[in-house]
């Protein structure tokens, strides 16, 4: 199964430094069932697509909740064994795809790094900055939000994570 695990730059920083994505257990997303019922697609490669955008969302999340944290949004893809995650119940916003690895997995198992590009940045702050306000149901800040989903996370391959470090 691929999962997607959100991180922020210093966290990919954590993970090449230990060689691992933990501690357990980790938040990641996936085709779940739920994920299948609510995009209603038989088409895997749209599945994935949306699962990797549930985890760049949340990858967004952590950029808020960290000021020191550069404006880029980053997941990590991973091929791990069905019975490795588990989905989390129910179909609402919060938890749609969402799957929990009860063990660290080793980065070098890590199949791609998504990272945002340098000119995502100015985008990815502003949408950070009006998470909060969007949660509340301010429109103009959903629009915000909803910009930085505009750009596309670049594919980066586990050997070039030091240049992303930079």
């Amino acid at each position: 199964m691929r999962v997607y695990v959100p991180l922020t730059l210093p966290g990919l920083a954590e993970a090449h430094k230990a060689g691992e994505l933990g501690p357990a257990p980790l938040r990641a997303y996936a085709v779940t069932p739920g994920l299948r019922e609510w995009y209603v697609s038989d088409d895997i490669e749209e599945l994935e697509y949306a699962a990797l955008s549930r985890a760049a969302a949340a990858s967004l999340r952590l950029i808020a909740a960290d000021p020191a944290a550069p404006r880029r949004r980053v997941v990590v893809a991973l091929d791990v064994a069905d019975q490795a995650a588990t989905a989390t119940p129910g179909l609402d916003e919060a938890t749609l795809g969402q799957v929990g690895l009860a063990e660290t997995v080793r980065l070098a198992k890590a199949a791609a790094v998504h990272v945002d590009a340098d000119d995502a940045e100015g985008d990815v702050a502003a949408a950070a900055a009006a998470l909060d306000a969007a949660d509340g149901g301010d429109d103009d800040a959903q629009f915000v939000v909803d910009g930085a989903e505009d750009h596309e996370l670049l594919w980066f391959g586990v050997q070039e994570i030091p240049g992303l470090l930079k």
